[in-house]
């Protein structure tokens, strides 16, 4: 397993500038100072628990009980069937945006209010999930991005667009994701050819999206569940280009491997997790403290340096390198996925990517 395969998908130097416990909503009992956190398991739990949990901590004296999500899934439906019984499981808990959604479909997220985040106003204005009637579901976490990745042995120069992946000239060169709900190549396709995601508003302009992203098949060798797997035929070279994530991408350069990742003109796909505070928990002081301490740049900062993830915050707001921040993050306009559309049309999007795609 890869060091950032990590679950995060589906998908922490010195310095930690704490906050001030003067600076606290309210005062906190000592037998009441402590929040379970859910975060993806492995290396990523890990980086957690060395470089921020125990720095807040000390900050705020609220002990953080950490709690390994499952892949997938998986951690909604617990999470959904605990509230349901009254109990949390954790109180606070990293979501991907599908999930995100799925959970405000059940009022599982409990309203956050952003007066007690004050941090808030850090973030980047995508980074604020809301309920349709505007009250706030979660506050974004962490962030990654897809990219362009190639073998710098075959590939002398990097590839400039997605539209790379329709070149004849790659006929069964690229390593794709497998899924429609992981791959977002429907976004890609439509930023690249459709100028913009608003074609992706009906079936009907989808169908079309799909039409065009299914002249890259004869291009691709491998749709790729695991990670690892087109990781080692990425570096070998047998398969050369694809869609991969950058941070992993980079650290894999780092170790000496002949690979690249390359954010085209049209943007890296962006893809988060988002900090939801359950409706079950009896902590939501506590979850405000720690969503807020979060929030804060340098604890942003930190994150990158750490975890590779990429930051929630406005960049001139940090004091990450022009060589840090471009080890996990662009300047470049992303491709931001339609979230949304995965949730509420997942059956039938993932009928016609068997039909027409990945079949």
């Amino acid at each position: 397993m890869t060091i950032m395969s990590m679950n995060r998908r589906t998908v922490l130097g010195a310095g930690l500038a704490g906050i001030s416990v003067l600076a606290m909503p309210g005062i906190l009992r000592a037998q009441d100072k402590s929040l379970k956190v859910g975060v993806y398991g492995g290396y990523f739990k890990d980086s957690f628990d060395k470089n921020i949990f125990p720095e807040f901590t000390k900050a705020t004296g609220i002990a953080v009980e950490s709690i390994a999500e499952p892949t997938g899934e998986a951690w909604l439906v617990q999470l959904s069937q605990a509230a349901r019984a009254g109990q949390a499981p954790a109180d606070v808990s990293m979501m991907s945006q599908v999930a995100m959604l799925k959970g405000q479909a059940n009022e599982l997220w409990a309203p956050l209010d952003l007066d007690k985040i004050k941090n808030s106003s850090n973030l980047l204005d995508r980074f604020i999930n809301k309920y349709p009637d505007g009250r706030v579901a979660g506050i974004g976490a962490v962030s990654w991005y897809i990219t362009l990745v190639t073998n710098t042995d075959v590939y002398k120069e990097p590839p400039t667009s997605w539209a790379a992946l329709w070149d004849p000239a790659n006929k069964d060169k690229l390593g794709l994701l497998a899924l429609v709900s992981n791959s977002f190549l429907l976004d890609v396709t439509a930023k690249t050819y459709f100028d913009g995601p608003e074609i992706l508003d009906a079936e009907e302009g989808i169908l079309k999206v799909f039409d065009k992203l299914a002249e890259v098949k004869p291009n691709v060798r491998l749709w790729y569940r695991d990670e690892a797997q087109f990781e080692q035929a990425l570096k070998s070279g047998e398969i050369p280009m694809g869609q991969y994530y950058h941070d992993v991408t980079g650290l894999a350069a780092a170790d000496g491997n002949p690979v690249r990742s390359t954010f085209p003109k049209e943007g890296g796909i962006q893809d988060a997790g988002s900090w939801a505070l359950s409706s079950a928990s009896k902590k939501s002081e506590e979850a405000h403290i720690f969503i807020d301490y979060m929030c804060q740049p340098a604890i942003q900062a930190t994150l990158a340096r750490k975890v590779g993830t990429s930051p929630t915050v406005k960049r001139d707001s940090m004091d990450l390198t022009a060589e840090e921040f471009a080890a996990v993050s662009s300047d470049i306009d992303p491709v931001i996925p339609r979230f949304a559309m995965y949730q509420t049309r997942a059956d039938w999007l993932n009928q016609k990517w068997t039909e027409m795609i990945a079949g």
